[in-house]
């Protein structure tokens, strides 16, 4: 990937930003999901946080890359533990006692007396190592094999206790001699000094640069002030503390013991242990108190411990960051270099194409945020919603054999003579040549299928269409939430509000919810609604907000449709007060039956969505519908959205369906008759 900067070369740096032939985010799914959750009650922006927890088909989510990363801390701690320099100890010392054993046998030249000195002082060396290693620190070794095993020890001592503090200073010092080490001596000296001053407030910038002048070797992070300096050595440093706290109480002691001999001088531990000091001074707020239960069979050096502790830090960081859960979480927090580093680099694109979600949903104009930060679908969003909800009942209407709807035919106005594709929500007749025709010219040309598609139907266009005022009332009652039926009423909504505003926007929809009350609400208000305790239906007050949209269009027909499950358990008294009684009392029953009566009178067409399978809820629908002349669906849960556009589509053109068409409906449902008459 190549990056211009002006007046310079361009440079190369490895591409990081996973497949780039891979399809890009799947705003449409995101907005699905979210819509979905924000109908459900949520708000966007928590319906936003649970898409991303959950991901979507083709996209990891949050939860996916916690439980690796879980996982991965999890292998960390089963697969190692924290014994390796002591077993690299133990061993060196075993092999140069054997050595030295060696020696003493064959050495013919050797006093009798000194030998069997020697002996005696090797048989009766303590078990623990590290007094083993102290006893032998005046020993006169006779085998120079031994000797340099025993040498190795304390070398190794020194390379393990610096890479603790210093990641990679093992191998860089392996097999140097003592200038280099002095030469490490010198900045741990100079580096302790700095921190001094530092913590004191006494230092310059001039400090840190001399120090890096100086000693700039030996950190190849490259710091820019002694800041950065000091955050990076006190997160090494304090998972050195850690790893310390996480070995046993006898491992620590050996641990303590042998630091003395690192280098073959108690100099090196004495520098370090001030270093540790300065750095817990200068960040208290580094975990230096922590601790962990390594259990498995893959032993660790004192260096390699402390990265592992590292990676455990940094995963339980990615955990935390992963999990969105605290105050103020962002995507943005997400630690994209980390991510990769402990899981591999097609997590991090995983994440970074989570990071990317939001801003193109932003970008595309379906969320925003308002003055006070909080997230919002937009208007687009909830047409783009809306067309989704359509097209998914306009394909399980058109699966459905044997159901082509002929009830409006001519009904729209006379016929022009000319044909157009066929689009859902049209209501025009089929023109059956053409539509032939289409199917025939498609299979010749090549493409299998059946015999007709959606996509071969061209309807006759008409002259004229008859306005419709259409009042869709949805129960918002507690009831409807508990028992699972208020994201379908939302949804149900949603599709109809925008099969008008697409295909019939010279009609007239008004959407009223009514619970306790009722009240004239706009689809963004309806879809993001939550539930509520208060109990009550009001379908009275409900039909008289609708009557009075009825008044306002009376050149257009009126559409009546009416979504509950239950019956009326309020109603509006003169002085605007609501009155409520369970069971319902015969005054609520009076007044709802009292404004249906209006309805009818206005010349509304009126269909009823039962949603309760309650009989006297049954009852109670049919007799109002008998008495209105009106009509009663009890549809299943998924079938609402088909059931109310369908009776919208039938409605709105100023004639009553048949019964006989209505039941033909039916059948398609897999005769559980969906359809019945009032």
């Amino acid at each position: 990937m190549a990056e211009h900067a002006p007046g310079r070369a361009t440079r190369f740096r490895r591409y990081d930003g996973g497949d780039p032939l891979a399809p890009p985010v799947d705003v449409a799914e995101a907005l699905d999901a979210i819509g979905e959750d924000v109908m459900a009650g949520y708000s966007p922006e928590r319906a936003m946080r649970e898409f991303l927890r959950r991901g979507g088909r083709d996209q990891v989510g949050l939860d996916e890359l916690g439980r690796r990363v879980a996982e991965r801390r999890r292998e960390l701690l089963q697969r190692h533990n924290l014994d390796g320099t002591l077993q690299q100890i133990k061993e060196l010392l075993d092999r140069a006692v054997l050595e030295e054993r060696k020696q003493l046998a064959r050495d013919v030249q050797l006093d009798d007396d000194e030998r069997a000195f020697a002996e005696m002082r090797l048989e009766n060396l303590p078990p623990s190592p590290s007094a083993a290693v102290n006893e032998l620190s005046d020993y006169t070794w006779q085998s120079s094999q031994a000797r340099q095993d025993y040498e190795k020890i304390k070398d190794l001592l020194g390379r393990e206790l610096l890479d603790q503090r210093f990641a990679g200073m093992k191998q860089a010092l392996e097999n140097v001699g003592d200038e280099e080490r002095e030469a490490v001596q010198d900045m741990l000296r100079d580096l302790n000094r700095l921190l001094d001053k530092h913590r004191r407030g006494v230092d310059t910038p001039q400090d840190f640069a001399d120090f890096m002048a100086e000693h700039g070797q030996f950190f190849p992070e490259n710091p820019q002030n002694v800041d950065e300096l000091i955050d990076a050595l006190a997160q090494r440093s304090a998972a050195a503390q850690r790893m310390l706290n996480s070995m046993t109480p006898e491992q620590r002691e050996e641990l303590m013991q042998l630091s003395a001999q690192a280098f073959g001088s108690p100099e090196l531990a004495q520098t370090l242990a001030e270093l540790d000091a300065n750095l817990q001074a200068l960040r208290p707020g580094e975990d230096w108190w922590g601790s962990e239960d390594f259990g498995g069979d893959e032993s660790l050096g004192l260096g390699e411990a402390t990265g592992m502790l590292q990676d455990l830090a940094d995963l339980d960081e990615l955990a935390e960051q992963l999990s969105q859960s605290y105050e103020g979480a962002r995507m943005d927090d997400l630690d994209l270099d980390k991510l990769a580093r402990q899981l591999g680099d097609q997590a991090a694109v995983d994440a970074r194409a989570l990071k990317e979600l939001e801003k193109a949903l932003s970008r595309s104009g379906t969320l925003r945020r308002d003055a006070a930060g909080q997230l919002k679908l937009t208007p687009k969003a909830m047409r783009q919603l809306g067309k989704t909800l359509l097209r998914d009942i306009a394909e399980r209407m058109s699966a459905r054999q044997g159901e082509r709807e002929l009830r409006q035919a001519g009904a729209a106005g006379d016929l022009s003579g000319a044909t157009r594709a066929w689009q859902f929500g049209d209501t025009e007749p089929w023109d059956i040549p053409r539509t032939m025709l289409n199917g025939v010219l498609r299979r010749a040309g090549g493409e299998a299928g059946r015999l007709i598609n959606i996509d071969d139907i061209e309807v006759s266009e008409t002259e004229t269409r008859t306005q419709a005022a259409v009042a869709l009332l949805v129960d918002t009652s507690f009831s409807m939430a508990m028992d699972g039926r208020w994201v379908p009423m939302k949804r149900t909504a949603l599709a109809l509000h925008t099969l008008i505003q697409s295909k019939f926007r010279d009609d007239h929809l008004q959407l009223i919810g009514f619970g306790r009350h009722a009240e004239v609400m706009d689809i963004e208000e309806l879809t993001a609604m939550d539930t509520s305790w208060a109990k009550g239906t009001n379908l009275h007050h409900a039909l008289l907000l609708a009557n009075r949209h009825f008044r306002k269009h009376p050149d257009a027909q009126p559409v009546l449709l009416v979504v509950t499950d239950g019956e009326p358990t309020a109603h509006l008294e003169p002085d605007g007060e609501v009155s409520f009684y369970y069971p319902p009392h015969p005054i609520t029953i009076a007044h709802t039956v009292r404004e249906l009566d209006n309805t009818r009178r206005l010349g509304a067409q009126i269909t009823f969505f039962r949603l309760g399978s309650s009989p006297d809820l049954a009852r109670f629908m049919d007799q109002l519908a008998r008495r209105v002349d009106g009509r009663v669906v009890a549809p299943e849960l998924e079938d609402l959205g088909i059931a109310v556009v369908g009776s919208y589509l039938g409605g709105r053109g100023g004639g009553s369906a048949t019964t006989s068409s209505w039941e033909d409906w039916g059948g398609g449902y897999g005769g559980r008759g969906f359809w019945a008459n009032g």
